[in-house]
């Protein structure tokens, strides 16, 4: 389809049109009657009279197809509305100290990849994403602190390229080897729910969902978890719990004296309790993760989901074509400028 994106500008071609008519008729000259015009010494039009008859014609011409520009000419694909099954999900995912434990490492034929389960999480989270493109999908990551990293969003692309800078806060150590950062390290699950919810809570689909990814138990926050469920119950916000690993001994990878990399293993605690409370009074779900194919099954059972229909506008895509246009148009008065310049040397 072609169209012009702002029509309103032809109406600058009136002033050219009388500009037109004024300059050509103005060459009109009185003339009296001789009838021995072979007594008259015959004459011949020169270039430079012809060069001053176009030059008119050429600033004019260039005019008009800087009008045409102005318009914007356009090829237009398409437009119109669609219905989608929609809802509104908010991803909360625990960026403590533990989720750099690497018992959901992969097992290969050439041996161990290890990844940490924040690695594993980001992998499979973007994969959840790419199957749901007509979702509102959020970010929020907490440790002792929770921050929303993207609001709710279609712009998936955008949402992918902030998941994969999430990182693990790094322990800061003073002069005395003590963590100076010990609170970002914690886990504050009541905030982060309460965080969550907020961002759901004018949301334009009727489902909303969050899903709240953690391998720990709630140690800090301002918000208690109790209080945190009560919020998502009362605005009607489904949280389903993803545990990710286990409590007991897990490997973390971490460097010697000597800065060599090494396997060293510490004791985690997973509050599968609470998990399983968040879930059961918000009528969602609970799952339980030791492995990555573990945390592949639990959101693809997710992805099934109740939707909502929600209707939405399909933007057109358009190439502009003014550069057609305007390109002529400044060569015309260029060209005509320099002829004006060099040759007829007057006044148009």
């Amino acid at each position: 389809m072609f169209r012009f994106a702002d029509p309103y500008y032809y109406l600058m071609l009136a002033p050219i049109g009388i500009a037109f008519w004024f300059v050509y008729r103005r060459r009109i000259r009185t003339a009296i009657p001789y009838p021995a015009i072979f007594r008259l010494s015959s004459t011949h039009t020169t270039w430079r009279i012809k060069a001053a008859t176009i030059l008119p014609a050429l600033y004019l011409l260039g005019a008009v197809l800087s009008v045409i520009a102005l318009a914007r000419p356009q090829t237009v694909f398409s437009k119109m509305r669609r219905t989608t099954d929609a809802i509104a999900i908010n991803m909360v995912v625990d960026v403590s100290g533990s989720m750099e434990a690497l018992d959901l490492s992969h097992q290969s034929p050439t041996g161990v990849k290890y990844k940490t389960r924040l690695d594993v999480v980001k992998e499979t989270f973007a994969d959840f994403v790419d199957k749901r493109p007509d979702d509102l999908i959020g970010l929020v990551v907490f440790g002792g602190y929770a921050s929303t990293l993207c609001p709710l969003t279609m712009d998936h692309d955008a949402l992918r390229h902030v998941l994969s800078g999430v990182e693990i806060p790094k322990p800061v150590y003073d002069g005395k080897n003590q963590v100076m950062n010990q609170e970002e390290l914690l886990t504050a699950i009541g905030d982060a729910l309460t965080t969550a919810c907020a961002r759901l809570q004018n949301a334009a689909p009727k489902s909303k969902i969050i899903v709240l990814l953690s391998d720990g138990e709630s140690n800090t926050g301002i918000v208690e978890p109790t209080a945190a469920i009560k919020v998502a119950k009362e605005l009607g916000i489904k949280i389903y719990t993803i545990g990710v690993g286990s409590t007991g001994r897990a490997p973390f990878m971490v460097r010697d004296l000597f800065g060599r990399e090494t396997i060293q293993y510490a004791h985690v605690n997973l509050d599968e309790k609470l998990l399983t409370e968040i879930a059961s009074v918000t009528g969602g779900k609970y799952f339980n993760v030791n492995n990555s194919k573990g945390l592949e099954e639990a959101l693809a059972n997710i992805d099934t989901l109740e939707k909502t229909a929600v209707e939405e506008n399909i933007y057109n895509q358009y190439n502009e074509l003014f550069h057609w246009f305007l390109g002529p148009a400044i060569g015309l008065i260029v060209l005509a400028s320099s002829i004006n310049v060099a040759l007829v040397r007057r006044i148009i």
